[in-house]
């Protein structure tokens, strides 16, 4: 039988999923164009392969536990730089930096790697709610300052996000990319 690594046998189940969360993170996270192998997240986390299979029947349901850790810190992030913002439109600058910091730490290629390898990991309700409660801080603070059909700025917005992304994801540098929208979206 095998040594447990904690106090008790739920703890040490616990630590054991949370080193295949993180492997698996980790491994998205420095090679987005590379899907992981059960094996080489088993490696990374320091188990045998098939231990995996203790914690997760496929795949997907490892995706997916990614995908449900990634999300909410996601949110916290952006809500966090927004709401240490006063003015609206400051918050509005600040829900863009906060996702580029994101995107530099490596987070936002963990997402978008899941979603082109494992789109089920998103065929969820649970998913789908919190993958758009993302935009709630930027959509409040654009209504905050009086913008008409907040909404839809929120979506020009995030489009300003995604191709600063792409530009940070490409190899521009991180600041003049953080620079450039900071000036865009509060002049």
């Amino acid at each position: 039988m095998p040594r447990i690594t904690a106090a008790s046998v739920p703890e040490h189940r616990e630590a054991q999923r949370r080193a295949i969360l993180e492997a698996t993170r980790e491994l998205l996270a420095t090679r987005p164009d590379v899907e992981p192998t059960f094996a080489e997240i088993a490696a990374k986390a320091g188990l045998a392969r098939p231990s995996i299979y203790h914690y997760f029947a496929s795949r997907d349901e490892l995706f997916r536990a990614v995908v449900v850790e990634a999300l909410p810190r996601f949110r916290a992030a952006v809500t966090e730089a927004t709401d240490a913002q006063d003015e609206p439109m400051a918050k509005v600058a600040a829900y863009a930096d906060a996702n580029l910091v994101l995107v530099a730490d490596g987070e936002h290629a963990v997402i978008s790697t899941l979603a082109a390898i494992s789109p089920g990991a998103f065929d969820d309700s649970w998913v789908e709610e919190m993958h758009g409660r993302l935009t709630g801080p930027l959509v409040q603070a654009l209504r905050d300052a009086g913008v008409a059909e907040p909404e839809v700025v929120a979506e020009l917005v995030n489009a300003v996000v995604h191709r600063a992304s792409a530009l940070i994801e490409g190899g521009a540098d991180v600041d003049k990319v953080r620079t450039a929208v900071r000036a865009l979206l509060a002049p």
